[in-house]
């Protein structure tokens, strides 16, 4: 019997913040896959080791959490006054599609650095030494984000004594603006708060009415207070990830808030919509240990989160939800403001599960509605392996 024989395609595996990612650059796609649909995905989801009904992704690069089952393809961008075209597909783990609906704001600290080694970005425009600003498109939800890569000796530096929360070793920082974060394609017609409200009634048939921010900034979030749930916000994976009916309770608020915010006409899309929006709740500052064993204090933050990606409790925080969160934060009367004590701030600094983030954004109203600029936050990256993914010559 004849065998097909594994194809080998260039890619980089890459750490950026508390995501782990393949690598592509465009053209170096079996053509076929250089194009949207069913052959990129199936390709996709072949590297990443899925759909597996074991939850191990054993037979590809993913690492069976929604933060290690992720690609990313990028391109020199066809659009004046950016870099790189950045696109982010976020591979379910036992069901057979790639996502597509939103960004990976960790990732997004490797898009520069990947991008600047790849030959992508004008050599004219990289120092010697100092800082590169490569400006990102983010393809998935049409926005801009600039990322500020450290250079040494003509090569990125990513080596350094930054300490991010969720990442064990220190690394090179990397700051990222991420700009005029509000959805413009999502539903509520472009607007940050899709109901036209901070805070809304959200009505989620067998679980209950609760209060909700329902936001479009970053990425589509739902956020709840924490004790509206049952919950005191200082809780650890194991507390949610480990409770199947929790879990359920989770997927159905996510749902009807899907509904509620436009994003989906009927409930059943959201099985498909896997991504995006993402569900959150918030609390009061409170003491607690992190993951990592280190002691949080109520002092050190201005409020807690807890967010769920993928059907799971995150083990830190998404990038796109810490932008989110900062931009919740700063308007005031939502329930991440109420939590963060319902002063005007212009940052704010939360705890998760592995610790502590803080993260910058300012709003202002424009003709009654809320507008953001810019959030601001830092992360790391780091090239963990490069050479060649290989795949079944028949998997896509």
């Amino acid at each position: 019997m004849a065998h097909v024989a594994q194809i080998k395609i260039p890619a980089t595996y890459m750490r950026g913040g508390t995501s782990k990612g393949v690598f592509f650059s465009l053209t170096d796609l079996p053509e076929s896959a250089q194009v949207p649909g069913a052959a990129r995905d199936a390709l996709l989801l072949r590297v990443i080791g899925s759909p597996d009904p074991y939850d191990k992704q054993i037979d590809g690069m993913g690492g069976a959490t929604s933060s290690t089952s992720k690609t990313v393809i990028l391109a020199k961008s066809t659009r004046a006054d950016h870099d790189v075209d950045y696109l982010f597909g976020q591979v379910s783990i036992d069901k057979p599609f790639v996502d597509w609906s939103g960004n990976c704001g960790n990732l997004s600290a490797a898009v520069g650095s990947f991008a600047i080694s790849a030959g992508l970005v004008d050599p004219a425009r990289l120092p010697h030494n100092g800082v590169a600003v490569v400006r990102i498109w983010q393809a998935n939800i049409g926005k801009t984000i600039i990322a500020h890569v450290p250079i040494t000796d003509g090569a990125v530096q990513e080596t350094g004594d930054f300490e991010l929360d969720g990442v064990t070793f220190p690394a090179a920082e990397v700051q990222l603006e991420f700009m005029d974060p509000a959805a413009e394609e999502e539903g509520g017609g472009g607007s940050m708060f899709p109901t036209g409200n901070l805070v809304d009634d959200l009505e989620v048939p067998g679980v209950g009415t609760f209060k909700a921010t329902l936001i479009n900034a970053g990425i589509p979030t739902i956020f709840i207070n924490a004790q509206d749930l049952g919950y005191t916000g200082t809780e650890l994976q194991g507390a949610i990830n480990s409770d199947p009916k929790a879990l359920a309770m989770f997927e159905t608020v996510r749902a009807y808030g899907a509904l509620r915010m436009g994003l989906i006409q009927h409930l059943d899309e959201a099985a498909q919509r896997q991504h995006t929006p993402k569900v959150a709740f918030v609390a009061k500052p409170a003491d607690y240990v992190a993951s990592s064993g280190k002691a949080i204090k109520a002092g050190d933050v201005d409020l807690l989160v807890r967010a769920l990606s993928m059907g799971k409790l995150h083990h830190a925080m998404m990038g796109t939800a810490a932008v989110a969160i900062g931009t919740a934060a700063a308007i005031s009367g939502t329930l991440v403001n109420l939590a963060a004590g319902g002063v005007e701030r212009n940052a704010v600094r939360f705890g998760h599960p592995s610790g502590t983030l803080r993260v910058g954004a300012e709003a202002t109203q424009v003709n009654g509605e809320w507008v953001v600029k810019k959030a601001i936050m830092s992360r790391s990256a780091r090239v963990l392996m490069e050479g060649f993914v290989r795949v079944p010559g028949d998997a896509f």
